[in-house]
């Protein structure tokens, strides 16, 4: 093989050895700049730090201090800021998360509870419709 050719081939195999070893973005941060919804960052963060006790708007540690409409109302919690409110610091035996929630992310998890309450804490087996017998 001539010279030139062996260097050729040399520089092509360097080059596709690049483009094939270059690293590449990780997929958690080509999608971290999209922003997202309240909604959708209220929804993550209850279910990375609330789901645990509050499945489904219940409680697993104390059965009437559910996130239902009901039972928030007897409590005197109306609305997304009083939700937020516990999100961020706590109430009674509840510990508080906003430092682990981060900037407004107490805000985010107590629109989402609200509107969540609402809607009767909606769930999927209830989209499931029956088959016919």
């Amino acid at each position: 093989m001539d010279g030139w050719r062996r260097w050729a081939l040399a520089l092509l195999a360097l080059l596709l050895m690049g483009w094939v070893l270059w690293p590449r973005p990780a997929l958690g941060l080509e999608t971290a700049a999209v922003p997202r919804t309240l909604e959708s960052r209220g929804a993550s963060l209850f279910a990375q730090h609330c789901v645990g006790c509050h499945l489904n708007g219940g409680n697993v540690i104390r059965r009437g201090k559910t996130l239902r409409l009901a039972a928030l109302k007897r409590a005197g919690l109306e609305g997304a800021e009083a939700m937020a409110r516990v999100a961020a610091h706590g109430q009674g035996q509840m510990a508080g998360y906003g430092a682990v929630m981060g900037e407004d992310g107490a805000q985010a998890v107590g629109a989402w509870v609200w509107e969540q309450a609402l809607a009767d804490w909606p769930k999927a087996e209830q989209k499931i419709t029956k088959e016919p017998s």
